[in-house]
This record gives structure tokens, sequence and C-alpha cells, in this order.
């Protein structure tokens, strides 16, 4: 498993009953999570101290319950400073995925060890963390998302991470339709990160369904890979693609034609939990799963 561990302002402090208990900079948030079928003693003087709460509703979506929570807040990752703004947003979502953090890592490293000018391409981007990691690399970024929305609170944690004028693209845009006129314009990118929903509209209604599409979207994706490409990622939040199954498209779709390696694994978040309860280090909270191709 990747582990995402290098955070100083977000953790994991425990885990329980369908529900984390998270600190994001100094105010503490409980969400909601599929994974955390175990019922563990909530022991964490977080879980009574908390300053929001996303409650799930029986009929679907759900609420936040803000006790002492600012409308905005940042907090920040060690690597190159990168920013984010944060927010209570729809469906318990405070606009940033931390576990993401072990691939930032792995993408900077590349690009930085290039030694040379790279092109990433980044689709269903969100609100950047991907891209900011490349662009802080040195790298010019193509940033390419459904949402108008996602795309502005990208552009802002661009500036607040001093990328304001950093070469990114940002595209509003549906990503196959994109990819599609790509290959007509014969494009090219030395990187590739997508990180697909399980289900999505485009802007204009175009519908995504993970499982039906993913495929066929890897294959296409993968002709718009340079002669010199460095690397391919892809995230997985669907439980239905296990890491296995990740590694098998990518090794058929990429490695094939490429060479190189690939690597899938789950990712992951440490969680601090009461040590009465758990050894230290041993406990980490599952946050899907990743496939990574690289040139070396």
């Amino acid at each position: 498993m990747w582990i995402a561990d290098n955070w100083k302002d977000y953790e994991v402090l425990d885990a329980s009953g369908g529900e984390k208990l998270e600190r994001w900079g100094k105010y503490i948030l409980v969400r909601p999570d599929p994974q955390v079928i175990w019922d563990t003693p909530r022991a964490h003087r977080g879980w009574s101290a908390r300053n929001g709460h996303y409650h799930r509703s029986s009929r679907g979506g759900g609420e936040w319950e803000i006790f002492d929570l600012p409308d905005e807040w940042s907090i920040t990752y060690p690597l190159a400073s990168l920013t984010f703004n944060l927010k209570p947003f729809s469906f318990k979502h405070t606009g940033l995925f931390p576990e993401q953090a072990v691939n930032w890592e792995w993408i900077y490293g590349l690009i930085r060890g290039a030694g040379r000018p790279v092109r990433v391409l980044n689709l269903f981007a969100y609100t950047g963390g991907a891209t900011l990691a490349a662009a802080a690399a040195g790298a010019g970024v193509t940033h390419v998302d459904a949402s108008k929305g996602m795309i502005g609170w990208a552009k802002e944690n661009a500036v607040s991470s001093g990328l304001g004028e950093a070469p990114i693209r940002w595209l509003v845009d549906d990503c196959v339709k994109f990819v599609e006129r790509e290959i007509r314009r014969g494009n090219h990118y030395d990187g590739i990160i997508m990180d697909p929903p399980s289900y999505g509209r485009g802007p204009k209604g175009e519908v995504w369904k993970l499982e039906e599409n993913i495929w066929s979207f890897i294959k296409l994706a993968s002709r718009l890979l340079s002669d010199k490409a460095l690397f391919f990622l892809i995230n997985s939040y669907t439980t239905g693609l296990q890491p296995a199954v990740l590694s098998y498209m990518l090794n058929a779709a990429i490695a094939r034609d490429f060479g190189g390696q690939v690597h899938a694994g789950e990712i992951g978040l440490p969680v601090v939990s009461d040590r009465q309860h758990a050894a230290p280090g041993r406990l980490v909270l599952p946050c899907g799963a990743s496939g990574r191709w690289s040139a070396e």
C-alpha cells in the first residue's frame, strides 16, 4: 500500500462506525466513509469537539452540521508548499483528497528527474492537486474538468500556492471529447493523469460510467503519449476496480507498446487513533487504488 504520511496540516485522528475523524489544519471534521465497517471505541476527544459533521441521509445525500467552522480556510502540503483552499462542500467533500499526496510526490519526482521540458495532461482534474504538483516540478500542464466551478477553485489553489503564473491551461470540457480532439490535432504529452468519477456528466450532458468507459478511454488517452513519455497515472475510488484490474489495463494498453513498468496498489492514510486500542503505526485507512505506468 502507498501511504500518504507526509502531511503536517492534515491527519485522520480516528475511524469508527462508518465515520472518520479528521483534522484539517486547526479544524476537526467528522465525515462518513463506507470503508469504515468496524466499530471501535471512540476514545479520541475530537469526536465531541468537532467543528463540523456531515450526516448522510437514508434517502441519499446528506447535509453538514456546522458548529464552529469558517466558510473557507486553507491547509498546506510540504511538497513545494502547495496550499489548498477548503470549504464544506456538497456530499461530504472539502475540495481535497489528502491521500492523493502520495501520487503528487511520485509525479513531482519523475518530472524533476527528467531534466527536460515536460508536458502533462490532467483529466477529471478536480481542484488541481496533481496539476499543482506537476507545475511546481516545472511541467507545463493542461488541466481539464467538466465543471466550471472546479476550474475556478483550482485556479484559486494555484494562486495560493504561488503558481498563479505557472504554465497551466485551464479548460472546461468533456474529457473524452477533448482527448479525441487532441488526437486529431496531433498533440502529445509526456505524462497523463486521470482521476475519473464512478459516474458523471460532461458540460453538455455527456454521460460517464466508469466500468463501461474506462478501458476504452485508457486506450484512447494512451495515443496522446509522446515518444519520450514519462508516466501514466489512473486513480480509482470504485471498489470494483481493484489494483490488479488497473495493472492489467495499463499493461495491456500502454506497457505492451511503450515498455516500462506498471505498478498498482491501494492508497491510504495513517490513522492516529487511541494508543490503548491499537499499536502505533499499524492502522491505515484505505482510500481507493492507483495504477502507475512509468518509462523506467
